[in-house]
Parts: C-alpha cells; structure tokens; sequence
C-alpha cells in the first residue's frame, strides 16, 4: 500500500478537473471580494446569502471531482476504487480549506456569520456534491457524472429553501432563534451524505468481476 499510493499521485493529479475547479473558485473568490471591491457594506443577511453563494460555487466545481476519463482502462486494477477516490478528494481537500478561509477572509467581518456555522452548511454542499458524484459512478457507466450532478445539485438548491417543510428550517439567519436547531439539521444532512458517499464507494461486485474478467481476455 505505501508503495500503491506514491504511484498513483501523480496519474491521478494529471486526471483531476482543473478546469472545473479552478473557474469555480475563481469566480467563488471574485464574488466574496466583491462587496469591499466597490465599497459595499452588506448587512448580515446579504453577507450570509453572499456566503452561501459562494459555497455553492465551490461545490458545483467539486461536482466534476470524480470525472475519470480513464475509468474504465483503471477499473481493473488492483486498487480499489475507495481509494483512488479517497486519493482525489485528499489532493484536493487542502486547497479547498485555503480557498475557503480565505473566501471567509474576504467578506465584510462585521456582517460575517460564524464561522463554524457557515462552514458547516458548505461541508454538507461539498459532500452532497461528491455523494452524488460517487453515486452516479457506481450506477452508471459515464466517465463523467460532473455535469449531470453539479445541475441536480443546484436544482437542489433553488429548491430546497421553498420545499422544505418550516419544522426543519435549514436557511435561516444568524439572529433567528431557529439559527442552532437548524445547524443540528444541517450536521444531520451531512451524515446522511457521507454515508451515501461510503456505500457507493466500492465498484459493484458483479461489475468488478465483469470487468476483470474483461482485462484478462475473457467474456466480460
């Protein structure tokens, strides 16, 4: 194994979607820089909404992180696949805790929500995004789900705040007494997704057979 990962790194860096995630959070830093750029003074709700924003933004580009357009030739490898999803998410994971901070750096602090809050409901965002993604693997065959989730994942979005019931609020604002009960929802959420995440890690038996039977010259 310690020899597996070193090798993988950089196959794995080269296949990473850069281009997705680099306009993400190119356009997630311009809109946190936008109210001190033309002197703006948003109040906390606009602040909060900004932020949110820009939360999406980065998990839409997140969305495309399981893309592999050499999937199907690195099926069939010894490594499994939990692991080479693990390896994407960890090559990426400390940039996108360096853009967050500094997304959180950028907004006003006098109207910033706390930060922990914040950072949760952008938590569950990202691994909504990559349970997603990883479902789509391990159902379908397509190279790359990213488009098709990042468009569930902002549907989602738009209608979320309008569907959900008002006994479990998730968009609520900082000075509304609902503000804790609805972080304990979002940490709920955020299990659920990680656990999506978990079980659809793992290449499905029978197409893991399939396709090592594929590889070796036999009936796939």
């Amino acid at each position: 194994m310690r020899v597996v990962i070193p090798d993988l790194v950089r196959p794995v860096w080269r296949t990473l979607p850069w281009r997705a995630l680099s306009a993400a959070g190119l356009l997630g830093l311009l809109l946190a820089a936008a109210p001190a750029a033309v002197g703006a003074e948003p109040d906390r709700w606009q602040t909060l909404t900004l932020l949110r924003g820009v939360a999406l933004t980065g998990a839409l580009g997140l969305a495309f992180l399981l893309d592999d357009p050499a999937r199907h030739l690195t099926a069939p490898v010894p490594t499994r696949r939990p692991l080479r999803q693990a390896l994407r998410v960890a090559l990426v994971a400390p940039l996108a805790a360096l853009w967050w901070t500094a997304v959180l750096l950028l907004v006003p602090s006098a109207s910033r929500p706390p930060a922990g809050d914040i950072t949760l409901e952008a938590a569950v965002l990202v691994v909504l995004a990559l349970a997603g993604a990883a479902t789509a693997v391990r159902l379908t065959d397509e190279a790359r789900p990213g488009p098709s989730i990042a468009a569930a994942l902002l549907l989602t979005a738009v209608l979320a705040p309008l569907l959900a019931p008002e006994s479990w609020a998730l968009f609520v604002t900082p000075d509304d007494p609902r503000w804790p009960a609805a972080h304990d929802r979002w940490a709920v959420v955020l299990g659920a997704a990680a656990v999506v995440w978990g079980v659809c890690g793992p290449e499905p038996l029978g197409r893991r057979r399939g396709r090592r039977a594929h590889a070796a010259g036999g009936p796939a």
